[in-house]
């Protein structure tokens, strides 16, 4: 009983060690790639391109995702990352821009983004803190993105039909938000009871749950100062 008691010590040792750097890899690569992404939107915010930038950076972080989890494990990674987290950045510029011209667009901007830090390590903080399993979450949040699938497919039609959009749009962002800081509590607890074993992959989960969570949040509090 004690050799076993002795064998299996090491292993548990080994298991928090190996969870202990995959928490410190993911959350250092996501600074960096948080601090490139203001870098290249400041860029953007000078070039002052056309609003359409936007969304074609939404576009191609689609095919760009897809690329990064056929190249998760080789070399090609960590730059694909930066690149993805860069075009991110990059395509905000037009949007923080529009918020911008505002009367009190930077107050706006400011708001948003002090509402996303405050969201984030707090809900994080919890997670590492408590190390409580939100695995659970999964299927309700599954369910979440598909309804929120189909309502931004609504949103887009809707239009063309002579339907007014204003409400509709805030509900959605409300429900992004939402689903958002459901998801830094299942992505945060996967890294943390180690379900994720590739650092990039979820660098990139908690990238976008922040991009989202900001770009929604600039959208509620934009229209709710919005005179």
């Amino acid at each position: 009983m004690r050799n076993i008691d002795t064998m299996a010590a090491p292993r548990s040792q080994e298991s928090i060690l190996s969870s202990n750097k995959m928490i410190r890899n993911t959350y250092m690569l996501l600074a960096m790639t948080l601090v490139f992404s203001a870098v290249t939107a400041g860029i953007s915010m000078a070039m002052n391109p056309p609003f359409i930038l936007y969304i074609g950076s939404i576009i191609v972080s689609f095919i760009m995702i897809f690329a990064l989890n056929k190249l998760q494990n080789s070399v090609w990674a960590l730059p694909m990352v930066f690149a993805f987290t860069g075009l991110m950045g990059f395509g905000l510029g037009p949007l923080l821009n529009h918020y911008l011209a505002m009367a009190n667009g930077g107050q706006i901007i400011m708001t948003a983004l002090g509402m996303t830090g405050a969201v984030f390590m707090g809900l994080s903080a919890y997670v590492l803190s408590s190390k409580k399993d939100f695995s659970f979450m999964g299927g309700f949040l599954a369910a979440g993105m598909m309804v929120a699938l189909i309502s931004m497919v609504a949103l887009f039609a809707l239009p063309f039909f002579g339907v007014q959009i204003g409400a509709l749009s805030l509900a959605f962002s409300a429900l992004i938000v939402m689903l958002m800081a459901g998801f830094i509590l299942y992505d945060t607890s996967n890294i943390v009871n180690g379900v994720y074993t590739n650092y990039i992959m979820a660098t990139v989960s908690l990238y976008l749950n922040i991009y989202n969570l900001f770009v929604h949040l600039l959208s509620l509090v934009g229209a709710f100062s919005d005179d």
